[in-house]
């Protein structure tokens, strides 16, 4: 029996367990806690490095009222990054391609940018949603716009991250297939799908990382605005 390619994205259960929840679980297991010692592994010290530099460029254009979210932000993108990267392994399932994980962690980090705006400084955040110099006549018409845009970012944030990956792990299933069905038929041809197939999964892990990058930097950019 063909299976649908779709089958791939459904959350598996085995003895009446979701994995999805083990898959949640697995990225706070494999990544070393440091130590209280003067001197560390080197895998330890060069993931305090990535993680100085990445929040140092991610930070440096916010304000120092937002540098409070460092940890919180710095956690979130070691989360999807792993996720991302371990659902490129054979026989695994990659979480974040269901719409519902996603949009469970943009709506409540969005709403929580929003909400320090209105709590912090209302003016400026209603501000938002008139430009300065607007007629009189569009006010209305691009506050209700304005509004529709703001409601929009985290449901963009959750279906990039969701097409994205959805996407690159369709075409590296669909291209697998066609190097299997054409290796019998067409050796040379399967061989050249087996580079391209090859290149494409150097792609995804990019994809994977970018993509991740991507959600935290947006969410800092909603924070910028907003403290």
């Amino acid at each position: 029996m063909t299976l649908s390619f779709f089958d791939q994205f459904m959350s598996p259960v085995f003895l009446g367990i979701p994995l999805i929840a083990i898959a949640l679980i697995l990225p706070c297991i494999i990544f070393p806690t440091p130590t209280t010692r003067w001197l560390n592994n080197r895998l330890i010290a060069v993931q305090s490095w990535l993680i100085n530099q990445f929040t140092s460029q991610l930070f440096l254009p916010l304000n120092p009222g937002a540098h409070k979210w460092a940890v919180m932000f710095m956690s979130l993108m070691l989360f999807l990054i792993s996720l991302n990267m371990l659902g490129l392994l054979p026989y695994t399932f990659t979480p974040t391609t269901q719409l519902s994980l996603n949009m469970g962690l943009a709506v409540p980090l969005w709403l929580a940018t929003v909400i320090i705006g209105m709590r912090n400084q209302p003016t400026v955040a209603l501000g938002h949603l008139l430009p300065e110099g607007t007629p009189t006549l569009l006010i209305p018409v691009l506050i209700i716009i304005e509004t529709i845009s703001h409601f929009i970012r985290p449901l963009a944030l959750g279906v990039r991250l969701t097409a994205n990956l959805t996407a690159g792990h369709l075409l590296i299933q669909l291209i697998a297939t066609a190097a299997f069905v054409l290796l019998p038929l067409m050796p040379t041809v399967a061989l050249l799908t087996a580079a391209l197939l090859f290149l494409l999964t150097l792609l995804e892990v990019a994809v994977a990382m970018i993509q991740a990058y991507v959600f935290v930097l947006l969410l800092s950019l909603y924070l910028q605005e907003n403290v």
